[in-house]
């Protein structure tokens, strides 16, 4: 196909118009909690455009309509896809897993199983950094890690757990050497080791709407994604996972996700870790 005829095929789709941008925006923002502010036109265009087009519509109003229409939700989950942001890395904010090694593990070494959340794991780094982590630790323990996305590509991506060389150079050799296996000669990927692997159920999960179980965790992670969302939904979705932590357990959100101006009832232990009461009642506040 010439530059030509692909330039062509690009230019048959209509430019996102306002009123289409705000169309999606609210239903990002009703499905998703996804918070799209001006000024994200567009970011929406770009990462939409294909999907758009793949599916044979002429502008964005045919592909919200094909959207809203669609009763299965697969076109629903697809735009979440596209708009989703997976940016992560192995042990990324080194400060919150230097915590959870002194001071949340120690806790943690009477328990059978040891349970985590990884309430936003998109493409896998973290889960698999929690998982050394806890096997180094508890060696010889049973280990369960609970992790969910809203995206199912992400989902994909980190239940494959293989990575490029060059995203795994940040990792401790002897990490590389006990949890995961290389592949190719010399290593082009690694990949985590199926004994890991079998520690950790994923499961997509939508944070804005009411989670599909009781239990309760010693300690969530929930990093980088309520930077998304508006204060009112950030309020829902950290009260929603408080009451999904045990007493005198620890949430950690990402550095630039302050809880200042959002009302929890949970204590400020450093930056980026809040720990919940132990004592059975305690009153919502602002922190």
């Amino acid at each position: 196909m010439t530059q030509a005829t692909d330039l062509a095929e690009w230019d048959a789709v209509r430019p996102l118009n306002p009123h289409e941008f705000e169309q999606i925006r609210k239903l990002a923002h009703q499905t998703f909690g996804l918070d799209l502010k001006s000024g994200k036109e567009e970011l929406v265009s770009a990462r939409l455009r294909k999907l758009v087009r793949g599916g044979g519509f002429r502008s964005f109003q045919e592909y919200y309509r094909h959207i809203v229409e669609d009763s299965t939700g697969r076109a629903l989950a697809g735009m979440i896809d596209a708009l989703a942001t997976n940016h992560t890395a192995f042990l990324r904010e080194p400060d919150h897993f230097q915590f959870f090694r002194a001071q949340v593990l120690p806790q943690l070494a009477n328990r059978e199983p040891v349970e985590i959340w990884s309430a936003a794991c998109s493409t896998g780094e973290e889960v698999w950094t929690l998982a050394c982590l806890l096997n180094e630790a508890l060696p010889g323990r049973r280990i369960h890690i609970m992790a969910t996305d809203i995206s199912n590509k992400a989902l994909r991506s980190a239940s494959a757990a293989c990575y490029a060389r060059e995203r795994c150079r940040d990792l401790p050799a002897a990490w590389l050497a006990r949890y995961f296996v290389a592949e190719g000669r010399p290593a082009q990927s690694y990949r985590v080791a199926p004994a890991i692997r079998s520690q950790v159920q994923f499961q997509r999960i939508n944070l804005v709407e009411r989670l599909p179980w009781p239990h309760r965790y010693p300690a969530i992670f929930c990093r980088n994604v309520m930077i998304y969302f508006d204060r009112s939904t950030q309020e829902r979705v950290v009260q929603q996972i408080s009451e999904h932590l045990e007493p005198g357990g620890y949430l950690f959100v990402g550095h630039a996700e302050s809880l200042t101006r959002v009302s929890h009832g949970l204590e400020y232990v450093q930056p980026a870790i809040y720990r919940k009461p132990s004592k059975k009642e305690h009153r919502w506040t602002r922190s």
